[in-house]
Order: C-alpha cells, then sequence, then structure tokens
C-alpha cells in the first residue's frame, strides 16, 4: 500500500510523490494499492488501522509529507498493527521534524549549522527582546520549527520584515526558528539505507528555493554531481550520513545544506520522507549513478520489509 495525501500543507506534492510512487513498484513487479489519508472524505488515521486495505498490505510505503504523517504519528500508529513501512521510525521522524531538536543534536555531534534562536508560541513577542535574535543579524531566515517544502519561511532582510515573517511562520507552527542567513550555494545529498549519493546542487532562477521553485518544473536548475571540491565533496557526505545516524533516521532521507561562501557547509534539515516526484531531489541523486527510479523504489520497499533485520546491501554498486 502507498499512502499519501494527509491533510498537511503538502498535501497536493505528497499526492505526487504517492503515484509516481506507485507506478514505479507496479513497474518493478509489485502489487500496488495506493490510499489516500484524507480526513475530509473519512478517511484519517482511525479508519485507516481499522481498514481491511492495511490489513491486506504487506508493506506500507509511507508518502506522505509534513503533519501526521512525518513526525512520527502514523509511523507509531502502524507499528501498533504490526504493519512494516518504509524510512524512519517513531522517535527519528519526531526528531528531524522538530528544527530545534534536530540542530540540537547535530551540534553535540560536530555538524555545522547556522546560528539560530527560538521562540515559541505562546512567547511570540518576546523575539524583539531577545538578544540571540538580535544577534543573528540581517538577513536572517524566519521558519516555523516543523514544517517543510520551505512553508512559512521568509528571509528578512530589513528590521520591518520581522514581524510580518513571525506571524506568517506562526499560521503553521507552534514556534519559530530564527536563522542566521548563509550566502552561498545550495546542497542537498540523498541517502538510501547507509548509502550516500552524489551531492545535488540547486539553482533557483529567481529568488530562493521556496515552495514554488521546488515544484514548478522549470523554475529551478539542478547540477548532479555537484561542481565542488572532491575532497570538500567527501566532507559534506560523511556530515550528511553522520547527520543521519545520529537521528537514527532508516530507509532514506534527504539531508540539506548550504555551503557558506566561507568554505563551510551548514547543516539546515533532514527530510524523513523526502519528494519522490519528477523535480525531486533524491531520484535525482540516485540516477546520478545509475539507479532507475523504479530501482530505487523497489529498494526503498525491501528494506522496509526487513527494517528490523540487519542493513541490506546498497543500491548504487
Amino acid at each position: 500500500m502507498v499512502l499519501m495525501g494527509g491533510s498537511s500543507t503538502e498535501r497536493e506534492i505528497s499526492l505526487k510523490s504517492g503515484e509516481a510512487i506507485a507506478r514505479g513498484l507496479a513497474v518493478a513487479g509489485h502489487k500496488v494499492a495506493t490510499y489516500d489519508l484524507n480526513p475530509g472524505a473519512g478517511r484519517g488515521a482511525l479508519r485507516l488501522a481499522a481498514s481491511a486495505e492495511l490489513a491486506r498490505a504487506d508493506l506500507v510505503f509511507l508518502a506522505l509529507h509534513g503533519g501526521e504523517g512525518e513526525d512520527g504519528r502514523i509511523q507509531a500508529l502502524l507499528e501498533l498493527a504490526g504493519k512494516p513501512y518504509t524510512g524512519s521510525g517513531v522517535r527519528a521522524s519526531a526528531i528531524c521534524m522538530d528544527k530545534v531538536a534536530t540542530k540540537i543534536i547535530l551540534e553535540y555531534y560536530g555538524v555545522a549549522t547556522p546560528a539560530w534562536a527560538y521562540v515559541s508560541a505562546d512567547l511570540a513577542e518576546a523575539w524583539r527582546d531577545d538578544g540571540a535574535v538580535a544577534a543573528l543579524g540581517l538577513p536572517v531566515v524566519v521558519k516555523p520549527v516543523d514544517q517543510g517544502s520551505s512553508i512559512g519561511l521568509t528571509i528578512a532582510g530589513e528590521p520591518g520584515q520581522i514581524e510580518p515573517a513571525v506571524r506568517l511562520a506562526l499560521k503553521y507552527s507552534r514556534g519559530v526558528v530564527f536563522e542566521k542567513y548563509i550566502a552561498g550555494r545550495e546542497l542537498s545529498v540523498p541517502i538510501v539505507g547507509e548509502e550516500v549519493f552524489p551531492i545535488v546542487e540547486i539553482k533557483p532562477k529567481q529568488g530562493f528555493y521556496d515552495y514554488e521553485r521546488k515544484y514548478t518544473k522549470g523554475a529551478t536548475d539542478y547540477r548532479c554531481p555537484a561542481e565542488i571540491d572532491p575532497e570538500l565533496g567527501e566532507s559534506i557526505q560523511a556530515d550528511s550520513l553522520r547527520a543521519y545516524r545520529a537521528c537514527g533516521c532508516e530507509g532514506f532521507a534527504r539531508v540539506d545544506f548550504r555551503l557558506g561562501v566561507d568554505g563551510v557547509a551548514y547543516f539546515l534539515e533532514i527530510n524523513t520522507i523526502p519528494g519522490m516526484t519528477e523535480t525531486s531531489l533524491v531520484p535525482m541523486g540516485t540516477k546520478a549513478r545509475g539507479v532507475t527510479f523504479e530501482r530505487l523504489v523497489d529498494a526503498i520497499a525491501a528494506q522496509g520489509l526487513k527494517r528490523w533485520t540487519p542493513a541490506q546491501p546498497g543500491i548504487g554498486g
């Protein structure tokens, strides 16, 4: 079963990912059913738990982005139901959805991340008097603590832009992360199992890599493998795997960085259920090593079925 849709702000992208995954699995020889986790149609999590579709499924391939599909709640439901699923478990999913928790862990493990500050929703006005926020300077990135796809994110270049940026972030989240803006290059590293794939460089044709530029075909240029110094590339890939392991990720993920003008690669976030659309970065990175989309989803499914056993052989040769 491919589980997709959901009620998060990333619902439409999840449906596209789910449809692509279902096609890929079918080509790989699997019998595939899809399930749109759409509360508005009476197909929420509790209905799923009691459904005949779930009972018949050998594996749930998670294509949910954001919300309950990526923060550990659906993973917990599936574990209680005794149903194998793809990707990271409950703990890793919850950690990686929370940008503050992820940063704290990775700082402990020595992975560079932009200087940051956090303000919870009930103290939203406190940012004005927060010395840590002021110390970040301008421009500053203002974003929800637990959203993906750059939803609710603003790069504030002037003091007057911070207040509306905070209000926007709080429309989507319980708290706001302020992050020092890193001028430089946007990089993303796909990981499947324990195998790290070529780095993808992201070059929006205008503005920054926001929701529109992520999912509008032709709005962004990509280069894979990224043209960077080989030694630096190996260091970024090593940091990616370090971050993946530190947070307890499994199955597959995408680790995002900004390569600053100072030559330092700053960790931004881990996406535990990355997009699988035609413009998505994980299929792009694996394709650079000769892995077809069908082989990719087949390998992720196989890992899900054997998620409680030792790591399976890599897929990239």
